[in-house]
């Protein structure tokens, strides 16, 4: 009986030893770590800025197949979030700052330690140089648990490298996996549609497109105007020399109508036209490979292109339907001038009047001649 005393008052000063031992132990912590992206800077950072990537690239959501994720509204940019819930524990994030194509700030809560989050973007040789950057202040139950897992430094750290790995991998197939095809002369049909038009950078375009797409779209459900196909987008001009363009982000309706005096969304209709088409699956970062194809093609036949606008791209497949940037689907139009045929005359053949024999005397014969001197 007093060795089992002696136990339990052994096992209580080893709790309360430990204990002591993990409150004492530094709370602040720094973890970081760098990798090289094989992919553009701006696709990088496009990638990480929206959460719904998170969980093909995050470690601790790829190894959990237990794990619940929380999307709300908004997951792209400042003020964009969501939150997990898995086997190892819970979390949220929220950004807070975003630089376009530079950086990205972030407030962390995983399993009650709060942390301040940095995520950084630089061109390199090879790709992108990529360094997330994580500071914050265990508790003491994450110090508890860490104590027992090998350490923070350890814990975060391999979560970073293994989920900097996914980054990689995972945007070196997706971005770069990609298909163009040029589908040859088609017809565009008659659309009505409501618009927004204004200039814009060339490689600000697919970032506006979500702010006004969406805008179009809840004006659309907020008064009841029924859509009629995929949104498009109307270059009128395309400078890529100074990377500035001028077009109309549409939005296809069942019937025309008309907006209401002083509003920035404007109804149009696009008439019937001829139209080289040229399909991209693929991210929209090969656009250009799709525009020089098309080019490309209309130079090798010889085909006349109509003036009215530069092309017309229509958003068939995007991450609205489906996440992965390999199976999303642009066409594109280039209008044309229409074939004209030549108009033939009905052919009628000339009138073939009748020819009467002619009848030519037969000079006698020598008895005959004989005949006629007597």
């Amino acid at each position: 009986m007093r060795i089992l005393k002696y136990l339990f008052l052994l096992l209580l000063l080893s709790v309360v030893a430990l204990s002591i031992f993990v409150a004492t132990q530094k709370g602040d912590f720094t973890v970081e770590r760098s990798q090289i992206i094989n992919s553009p800077k701006s696709n990088v950072y496009s990638f990480v800025n929206d959460f719904r990537n998170w969980e093909d690239f995050s470690s601790w959501m790829t190894e959990d197949p237990e794990i619940k994720i929380n999307y709300p509204a908004k997951t792209i940019g400042a003020g964009a979030s969501f939150s997990w819930k898995g086997k190892d524990g819970a979390g949220d994030v929220k950004t807070i700052f975003v630089k376009e194509n530079d950086s990205i700030s972030q407030k962390m809560n995983y399993d009650g330690t709060s942390s301040s989050v940095f995520w950084s973007f630089k061109d390199t040789i090879g790709g992108t140089k990529v360094t997330w950057k994580t500071t914050g202040k265990m508790d003491f139950s994450m110090k508890v648990y860490t104590a027992f897992n090998g350490g923070i430094y350890r814990i975060f750290g391999k979560m970073y490298e293994k989920s900097l790995a996914n980054l990689d991998k995972t945007l070196d197939y997706e971005i770069n996996t990609y298909n163009v095809k040029v589908d040859g002369i088609v017809k565009f049909p008659a659309t009505f549609y409501l618009e927004q038009t204004f200039t814009s950078k060339i490689s600000n375009v697919n970032k506006n497109s979500r702010i006004v797409f969406k805008k179009i779209t809840d004006f659309c459900n907020t008064n009841n105007i029924e859509l009629n196909g995929k949104p498009f987008l109307i270059y009128h001009n395309y400078d890529l020399a100074n990377d500035l363009t001028r077009l109309s982000f549409c939005v296809p309706i069942k019937s025309q109508i008309m907006t209401s005096s002083g509003s920035d969304i404007l109804s149009g209709k696009i008439e019937e036209f001829e139209a080289v088409k040229t399909t991209l699956t693929g991210d929209y970062s090969h656009s250009k490979k799709t525009l020089d194809k098309a080019t490309n093609y209309i130079n090798a036949n010889r085909i006349l292109v109509d003036q009215s606008f530069t092309f017309l791209q229509v958003y068939k497949v995007t991450k609205v339907d489906i996440k992965s940037p390999s199976k999303w689907v642009t066409e594109m139009y280039y209008p044309i001038q229409p074939k004209v045929a030549a108009v033939v005359p009905n052919y009628v053949p000339a009138q073939i009047k009748k020819v009467e024999p002619v009848k030519v005397p037969v000079a006698p014969t020598n008895k005959e001649e004989e005949q006629s001197e007597f």
